[in-house]
């Protein structure tokens, strides 16, 4: 160094005084820039070795009317615009309140419709039922924005609990958190669904009294049980005049739980169409399991292999005596044909 350093400050003594002078200053510059950035890499390591910098946050932005996205308290700050960059590229996300939910009904084919829509590249819904709006609701929405997967901007997020569109206090829960939020409906012939519903209950409990002892207050008068659940959800009617105090019928989409079976794509064409997404999901995701009876997808979320729905799906049902069935459907026709005015579509079960 010290060589190169003399050879550096030879100048001849021929050259002039100003050019000797502007010369010297030059080389000075060199070997101030050289030394600088010599040390800029130590200097660095020595810096993130001391203590980290705070993060810099920004007061928590107000929530917009109807807003259904990511809602944040006033102990929960948000993160500076950089960190939401950070988290895109790492591919993290932020965990958002649902724009949409699937909200009933039990044994109508809820858990199907969610599986078919998880294959979309824009949803991320969660796997369990979060039963936040009927059972959990005094945790708080931070607790249940926490249960919801990371989204990024784009994707929608949802989630499914049947029971809700039974539960007088969720219609108000729901509008509450956000009235723009999107409602799903999975609908089915209400006297297959009691039946289906019981067929749940034996595997559980095979103890428990016949359908038919069930489905009757009095057998001899005929008079029909509606305090059983199994019968009660399927005056849909009743439960979806509850909805329309808080949410427009044009916000609830209606799905037929038979068509789901039937052609599961042209019903997810819908369901796409209706929560603004791109009709990605068709008849090439499907195939037909004759052994359940019901459509499985050829490629589940983040799989390359078939998936079709667990064991506890596509049950037999017992055979149930017919005069009963019988007394079902009239008793349930009425009940039927007002949700038909209701909703403007013949789901076609009488």
């Amino acid at each position: 160094m010290g060589q190169r350093l003399n050879r550096c400050l030879d100048v001849p003594v021929a050259l002039p005084p100003l050019r000797r002078r502007l010369l010297l200053l030059f080389i000075m510059f060199f070997l101030w820039l050289y030394m600088f950035y010599s040390c800029a890499g130590s200097c660095a390591g020595l810096a993130a070795r001391g203590s980290p910098a705070p993060p810099r946050l920004l007061p928590p932005l107000p929530a917009a009317p109807g807003d259904a996205g990511e809602e944040l308290s006033p102990e929960e700050p948000r993160a500076a615009p950089d960190g939401a960059i950070s988290s895109f590229l790492n591919g993290s996300g932020s965990k958002r309140l649902p724009q949409a939910i699937i909200i009933g009904v039990k044994k109508g084919g809820t858990r199907a419709l969610l599986e078919f829509l998880r294959v979309h590249p824009d949803v991320r819904a969660v796997g369990a039922e979060p039963h936040f709006f009927d059972r959990n609701y005094e945790r708080g929405l931070a607790w249940y924005r926490d249960l919801m997967p990371r989204t990024l901007e784009g994707q929608i997020t949802m989630e499914k609990t049947p029971s809700y569109f039974v539960t007088k206090e969720a219609p108000a829960r729901i509008s509450a958190m956000s009235k723009g939020t999107k409602l799903i409906v999975v609908v089915r012939d209400p006297v297959t669904r009691a039946i289906s519903d019981y067929t749940q209950t034996l595997s559980k409990r095979p103890d428990i009294p016949t359908f038919e002892s069930l489905t009757f207050k009095n057998r001899t008068t005929g008079l029909i049980d509606t305090s059983w659940s199994a019968i009660q959800i399927g005056i849909y009617a009743k439960h979806l005049e509850n909805w329309l105090l808080h949410f427009p019928i044009g916000q609830i989409l209606f799905v037929s739980g038979e068509r789901l079976i039937s052609d599961p794509a042209g019903e997810l064409g819908r369901v796409q169409d209706f929560l603004g997404l791109k009709r990605i999901i068709t008849d090439k995701h499907f195939y037909f399991n004759k052994t359940k009876g019901f459509p499985c997808l050829k490629k589940a979320e983040g799989s390359s292999k078939p998936h079709c729905l667990g064991k506890t799906k596509g049950r037999t049902h017992p055979d149930i005596d017919q005069e009963v069935v019988q007394r079902l459907r009239d008793f349930y026709r009425p009940f039927n044909m007002k949700f038909y005015q209701m909703t403007g579509q013949d789901f076609g079960w009488d």
